[in-house]
């Protein structure tokens, strides 16, 4: 390239002092004297022009490498990546440099210390022959192409190398500390378009991994029996997800026992298809995933498979809850290879885990349908079942949302977007039931670390030796039983939160070291001596008064301060009563799909019980209230008949004065003649049309068809319209 050979010409400092009296043009000429007084800039532009337009840096490479010999004077340029903690691969090259096709892997051992990437070093050397070490093998391959100087940018992602932007000459001394920093924001460039064309092709082989798990839906919908053809679901996942054993296993009804229901591959003897269920399982149940690279370095602590994995000569396991109405769950992923898996496997994991739920659903609802109708009227309500299943699937949260429209909810909301943006330490106080955790979660996905994880602790269910493992981790002999480090929850919420809850139940001994983190950013594990860097923002919650706390001495001052940086006050819910009618419903669209039977709505007594009630268990109360409701009422209408004792007129509570929007009191009414009246007024709001009757009712076209031959409604064919 004639860039690169023109850097090379002439005498060795000529080009800077070249570039430094072109920097010396006066402020005022004119704009090309501007362009050609910072030839960086113009590199800088140009290399971020070339970058821009393609996806992948290969192709423009020597585009790339002959802006950057204006500033800088190399003989050969190019960039290696990391592909592992211990290898890299030479990507790129250009100049006077033949690199082998394909390029090998490198282990970063090849090369003396001064030539690896690293956070912090020299990258300029200005006599190879004096600082380079032939006993390294590439030490000694780039001395034997004689190499004499060399200038080195490593890349960073997330503050950890990725990989080195290098230049070499042929000449002793060609590099300057000058050259040294114009080599920087070139590797910056360089460093982001490699990013890019990663995330790119990351992206790429997610959706292509995912469409083929896409095809087990033909194979999933020919069957109702997903045991029997579970063998063919691992063939199809086996070509995006390595697995050696596909597991499916469910909870039994009373939680007390875990069923293997099916195994990919041939019968295992005397394996147990029936285990207890162990504290550590149950507290698994709620999470989203279980990902285990080696069960042989796993901690006891948690609920390791060791042993039955080792029955199966697993060592790696990736363990998916199922999304199951009515039931609990998991698809377990297992290879005899340690760390087969990865975090970008679980979204994989999660896409056949989803058709596999969809398919249980399908069987589960198959086999009651079959008690009780015939095989069409079976199928299509279970065609129908299923198109439901799929919208829902696509719509799930994951959590409860935020609902309400109150002046205190808006004004707690309000506060929490504020301080969302920032790094500020946040204290949710409030009865128990107030959503706390749902306001911290909604910190979280307001905060520059909604990317990272949110991890929530509950400091009141754990004693104090096991909250200390559980929230700073242990290492390996740190106690009885301690078999091997494992990190804590700070760890674990790495770059996002750290939601702890009831943190005023924490003991003196526990609080010292949350300050100590809260302060100094840093913590050590149990049993540990090196400090490790908290990298978390933390959100602490409470129900008790810690200022009463504080008098008594049972909670640090200095702590207490620290955690009360941004206080966010939660009202209870007889606070914010306008809300409990609007969270009503949506709680009653939570609950139907999970209890099977949604009801059609809550009663004019149901509105004015739910109103006048107190609620001193607040929202938890409610959802409850209405989920025992739900099942009560058998898919009518909630009446205060079906509310809990205590909710309602006979609580004691005090009756809503006129004016407040409470209905009047509805007593001695049919219920049947308010079911009918409600069809009608639907049939009319929707001019007949019965699809919309029915999602006005919130039930199934087939319930509102039952409904109306129940009550001898029968528009006529002119009226008729789905």
């Amino acid at each position: 390239m004639e860039g690169v050979a023109d850097m090379n010409s002439g005498a060795p400092g000529s080009r800077e002092k070249d570039m430094g009296r072109r920097m010396s043009v006066s402020p005022g000429g004119a704009v090309a004297a501007s362009m050609e007084a910072d030839p960086l800039s113009a590199a800088l532009s140009r290399i971020a022009h070339v970058v821009s337009e393609t996806l992948e840096l290969k192709e423009v490479f020597a585009q790339v490498a002959e802006a950057a010999a204006n500033v800088l004077p190399f003989d050969a340029i190019g960039v290696s990546r990391l592909e592992t903690p211990e290898t890299m691969r030479l990507y790129a090259v250009a100049g006077d440099f033949v690199a082998e096709e394909p390029a090998p892997t490198v282990r970063l051992s090849d090369f003396s210390p001064a030539l690896r990437p690293q956070i912090t070093s020299s990258g300029l050397i200005a006599d190879a022959v004096s600082h380079l070490d032939p006993a390294f093998p590439m030490d000694r391959r780039i001395l034997e192409r004689g190499v004499r100087s060399v200038l080195r940018a490593d890349l960073f992602r997330g503050g950890v190398p990725s990989g080195t932007l290098w230049f070499t000459s042929a000449k002793p001394g060609v590099f300057t500390a000058e050259h040294e920093a114009a080599a920087r924001p070139i590797a910056d460039l360089v460093g982001l378009a490699l990013e890019h064309e990663r995330l790119w092709s990351l992206e790429g082989a997610r959706r292509r991994r995912l469409d083929a798990i896409d095809s087990l839906l033909p194979t999933l919908a020919g069957s109702l029996d997903v045991r029997g053809i579970f063998n063919r679901v691992s063939e199809i996942v086996q070509q995006v997800l390595s697995h050696d054993r596909l597991v499916l296993t469910s909870l039994s009804e009373d939680r007390s026992e875990i069923t293997v229901d099916a195994i990919s591959g041939e019968p295992i003897p005397d394996f147990p298809n029936r285990m207890p269920v162990t504290d550590a399982q149950m507290r698994q149940a709620a999470t989203e995933y279980v990902l285990i690279p080696d069960v042989d370095e796993a901690s006891e602590m948690a609920a390791n498979p060791r042993a039955k994995c080792r029955q199966l000569g697993m060592r790696s396991l990736l363990k998916i809850p199922l999304r199951i109405d009515g039931g609990v769950g998991w698809l377990l992923f297992m290879s005899g290879t340690p760390r087969q898996y990865s975090e970008e496997d679980v979204v994989v994991a999660r896409r056949v885990a989803d058709h596999v739920s969809l398919a249980l659903s399908h069987q589960r609802l198959a086999e009651e349908e079959r008690k009780a109708a015939e095989a069409r009227e079976r199928a299509s309500h279970l065609e129908e079942r299923v198109r439901a299943l799929r919208v829902e699937l696509e719509t799930s949260q994951g959590y409860h949302r935020v609902i309400g429209e109150s002046k205190v909810w808006k004004d707690v909301l309000n506060q929490a977007a504020k301080v969302a943006p920032t790094e500020t330490t946040v204290l949710l106080t409030g009865e128990s039931g107030t959503g706390k955790e749902v306001v911290a979660r909604f910190i979280h996905k307001g905060s520059p670390r909604s990317g990272g994880p949110f991890v929530a602790l509950n400091c009141a269910a754990l004693p104090e030796t096991l909250l200390e493992s559980e929230l700073f981790g242990h290492e390996k002999g740190a106690f009885t039983g301690a078999t091997a480090a494992r990190p804590g929850r700070i760890e674990q919420a790495a770059g996002g939160v750290l939601f702890l809850d009831e943190v005023g139940e924490m003991t003196p001994a526990v609080q010292a070291k949350l300050l100590r983190v809260l302060q100094e950013r840093e913590y050590q594990r149990l049993g540990g001596t090196r400090p490790i860097k908290a990298d978390v923002r933390v959100v602490a919650a409470t129900n008790r008064d810690l200022e009463a706390a504080l008098a008594r001495g049972q909670f640090r001052d200095d702590l207490y301060y620290r955690l009360r940086v941004f206080e966010i006050r939660l009202p209870p819910l007889r606070e914010r009563r306008e809300d409990i009618l609007p969270m009503a419903e949506a709680f009653l669209q939570e609950i139907g799909p999970v209890v099977g039977r949604p009801a059609a709505g809550i009663s004019r007594d149901g509105h004015k019980a739910l109103l006048a009630h107190s609620w001193p268990g607040n929202v938890r109360e409610l959802r409850n209230a209405l989920e025992r409701a739900t099942i009560l009422c058998d898919g009518g209408l909630i009446t205060v008949e079906h509310l809990p004792i205590g909710v309602g007129p006979k609580s004691g509570a005090a009756e809503p004065a006129a004016g407040d929007g409470a209905p009047a009191p509805a007593s001695g009414f049919d219920l049947e003649a308010v079911e009918r009246d409600l069809i009608v007024k639907a049939l009319e709001d929707s001019q007949y049309n019965r699809s919309r009757a029915a999602r006005l009712l919130r039930i199934t076209r087939s319930q509102l068809y039952y409904r109306m031959q129940k009550h001898g409604l029968n528009p006529s064919p002119v009226q008729q319209r789905d």
